[in-house]
Order: C-alpha cells, then sequence, then structure tokens
C-alpha cells in the first residue's frame, strides 16, 4: 500500500474518488503530521480513546503490520491522548503510523522516534477523565463525520488524510496515478511556454459555454483529457 501511494498525494487520491465515484471521506481541516513531510498508507487500525491507554494497547495486540492505529478522541482540544511511549508500542508492533482526532504530546520525543504521526497539534496535559467505554470500542472510530474501521485505508500527507473502503483502493490508486500523469505533463508544457489555456482549449471553452450554459470546464477537460480539476 505503501508503495502504491509513494508517488501519489492525497489531492490526488481525492481527485480518483470523485472521478470514480467513490464516497469522499476526509478528515477535518487541520489535521497535519508531527513533522512535515511524514506520509503515511495503511489498513485503519480503529481505537476510541476514554481517557485510558488500555484501549490503545488492546488494539495494537491485534495488529498486522502496516496498519494505521487511527485514534478517536472526538476532536478534543483540551487533551492529548497519544504520548511517546504509545508511539513507540506502536512503532514495536510493525504500524506504519497514527492519525489521531485529538492532539498528541511529547513532542521531541516523537520527533526523535521518527514513526508518522498526525494530529490537531500538541498539548501538554493527558486526560484526567475515564469515560464509560462503548461496546464498538476496537471496532470502528469516528473521525469528523466519518466512521472508519478496518475495512477502510487511510492515506495521508502535508494535504491532510483521507480514508477509502480497502475493496476500491486499487482501482483509486490506478486512477490517481492517470491523473498524476497526465497533471505532470500539463505541468511540464506550462514551463516549456504552453499555457494551461492553451492545453486545455480555454477559448473553445468559453464558446461553448456560450452556447450551452449547462457545458461545465470539468466536462470540457474530460472531452479534451486535461486534468486540473474533478
Amino acid at each position: 500500500m505503501r508503495d502504491a501511494f509513494a508517488e501519489l498525494t492525497t489531492p490526488l487520491v481525492a481527485d480518483a474518488c470523485v472521478r470514480l465515484g467513490v464516497p469522499l471521506r476526509i478528515a477535518p481541516p487541520g489535521i497535519a503530521a508531527v513533522v512535515p513531510g511524514q506520509r503515511l498508507a495503511g489498513r485503519v487500525l480503529p481505537a476510541r480513546h476514554y481517557g485510558s491507554v488500555d484501549v490503545f494497547l488492546e488494539a495494537l495486540d491485534g495488529a498486522d503490520p502496516g496498519d494505521v492505529l487511527v485514534v478517536d478522541n472526538g476532536g478534543r482540544t483540551d487533551e492529548a491522548c497519544v504520548g511517546d511511549l504509545i508511539v513507540l508500542e506502536s512503532r514495536a508492533a510493525g504500524l506504519a503510523g497514527l492519525v489521531v482526532w485529538g492532539l498528541h504530546r511529547d513532542t521531541p520525543e516523537l520527533v526523535e522516534i521518527g514513526l508518522p504521526v498526525l494530529s490537531y497539534g500538541s498539548y501538554p496535559p493527558g486526560p484526567v477523565r475515564l469515560d464509560e467505554r462503548e461496546p464498538a470500542a476496537l471496532v470502528s472510530a469516528r473521525f469528523g463525520p466519518h466512521l472508519v474501521g478496518t475495512a477502510d485505508v487511510v492515506f495521508a500527507d502535508d494535504d491532510g488524510a483521507l480514508f477509502v473502503a480497502a475493496e476500491a483502493t486499487g482501482e483509486v490508486l490506478a486512477t490517481a496515478h492517470r491523473i498524476r500523469r497526465t497533471e505532470r505533463d500539463q505541468a511540464d508544457r506550462i514551463r516549456a511556454g504552453e499555457t494551461l489555456r492553451e492545453q486545455t482549449g480555454f477559448a473553445d471553452y468559453l464558446l461553448r459555454r456560450a452556447a450551452d450554459p449547462a457545458y461545465s470546464f470539468r466536462r470540457h477537460l474530460r472531452r479534451t483529457g486535461g486534468a486540473i480539476e474533478e
């Protein structure tokens, strides 16, 4: 999974989802890597946090190498729920990284450990609460408006994170690679002096839109083979 994502970005995966009609499940804005440039891809390993790290340790007991611990802390900004020990334990379990709907702490240690961790940011105090655990604590995790589980894959980079059903990832990644090739070709042609307006036949598009207001630029791009929006 990581190899297939190596040359891609989350925007390309998102564009591929739109093109294929795959549900677009994006993490809320603000989720970012502890170390800029960190990226990851892997099967979702869900865990809902209730104030104790025991749920993470239990989740790791059932982890496969390459999984990504997806932590549901309800997007809380009044406590950090993940620190250096859980990240170290995740690395020992062979995980690809962690994506946290909430905050982390122990930033210098996390930088040193090097395992990719994405969250809303850092905050010194850990939880002082201990809430009642739900039956689905290790079955699914909420991430913003989305509910994700082991049947999903998470992709994350500097632009954020998104979730794709595992059964759709092959087609989504193949489509993302095709979009990337088209966009790289367009970028190279712009650098060589051929503007994007020339490449996309923008003048022709304006004429067609004047004759048919329902003629969209997206439709025009698909007719001409361009890629800039989905």
